[in-house]
């Protein structure tokens, strides 16, 4: 039906953000800013397809894309940009949700980038970024990106979901505190349920995502005063919500945030090595320190995810006809039934965790 003369589907694109602008804290200057600004998604699982799309309906000027891995049906669950035929082609989650994106709001510059992201590359792929949200889902790169942002200044959104439960907190990057103060060390792998092990709701996801994604709109349009200092915590199935206080002087002696000793950036803090066992089709993950794995507890979580093997020295998990994860008690994993050193690590973050 014609409205002023025109049919809906041909209204001019300034009415696009009319009702976000008319929401008085952002208003023509802040979508302004909105539309200048540069955002990276770092992740496109469960949290970046959702943050991806708000920030692209919301105006973003320019969207970078950043994952390694490709869609699987297990994905359709909760990653909203991805369809059948996604799965049915093993396409690259980057290279899928840009081309959804491109279809919801061609107004947007949208970069996808396939790559894992590691202390080698982390500058190259976010140089001259405003925000990154955190949808990674992985410890290592975590403190990996808290490291860069307190390099550059540059501000980010943590968000974090397992289950029914998740946490949201901006760290802006110019100092205390920052996400050590919150979390020092990386737990180890027998400590961290993992979505592939404890499950996930896709209701819980889309809103840690939405409240990150309200959080970076916050920043991007100037409205810094309104960013919540806490960070918050939500446990939606049993509708508990949880505010944690983080303070400057939350831990004075932080290692990146107060000694501005960048670890994880400067490669001090490497946590594995990777190597292709020769004639194998596998790649060996090796803890650059032994740990003491407790393999019951892990075979335990293990049993909701495929079948187990348990020994005195190790456990398996068949994840599929061709793929093995086989977790000693020293840490050391071996992912047999690939030769791609991203493909091994993706599997074992997401079974094992960071």
């Amino acid at each position: 039906m014609p409205t002023n003369g025109q049919p809906l589907h041909d209204q001019p694109s300034n009415d696009r953000y009319c009702r976000q602008q008319q929401f008085a804290p952002i208003g023509e200057d802040g979508q302004r800013r909105l539309r200048q600004s540069d955002v990276a998604v770092l992740g496109c699982g469960a949290l970046g397809t959702v943050a991806a799309e708000l920030l692209c309906r919301a105006g973003a000027g320019r969207i970078r894309i950043i994952d390694r891995d490709i869609v699987e049906w297990s994905n359709l669950q909760r990653q909203s940009l991805f369809d059948g035929a996604d799965a049915s082609a093993g396409t690259s989650k980057a290279e899928a949700a840009a081309t959804r994106l491109a279809e919801i709001n061609d107004t947007v510059e949208l970069r996808p980038l396939v790559v894992d992201v590691r202390a080698d590359n982390i500058e190259s792929l976010l140089a001259g970024v405003d925000l990154v949200v955190d949808a990674t889902d992985n410890f290592q790169v975590r403190f990996l990106l808290n490291d860069w942002a307190l390099a550059t200044g540059t501000a980010w959104v943590h968000g974090g979901c397992v289950g029914a439960s998740g946490q949201v907190r901006l760290f802006d990057g110019a100092g205390r505190p920052c996400f050590r103060c919150l979390v020092p060390q990386p737990p180890p792998p027998d400590a961290v349920e993992t979505c592939d092990t404890a499950g996930v709701l896709g209701s819980a996801t889309h809103a840690i995502a939405s409240l990150q994604v309200t959080e970076a709109i916050k920043w991007l349009t100037g409205n810094h005063d309104a960013i919540s200092q806490d960070v918050v915590s939500i446990d939606f199935w049993h509708n508990r919500t949880r505010r944690v206080s983080l303070t400057e002087d939350a831990a004075p002696t932080c290692v990146a945030c107060r000694q501005r000793r960048f670890e994880f950036l400067h490669g001090q803090q490497r946590s594995q090595t990777e190597t292709e066992l020769c004639g194998r089709n596998a790649i060996q993950i090796t803890p650059v320190e032994p740990r003491i794995v407790d393999l019951a507890a892990l075979a335990k979580r293990w049993g909701k995810a495929g079948a187990t093997q348990q020994t005195r020295f190790f456990v398996r998990l068949q994840i599929d006809a061709t793929t093995q994860l086989t977790l000693f008690r020293d840490g050391r994993v071996i992912v047999s039934g690939t030769d791609e050193i991203a493909r091994a690590r993706s599997l074992v973050d997401r079974y094992v965790g960071s």
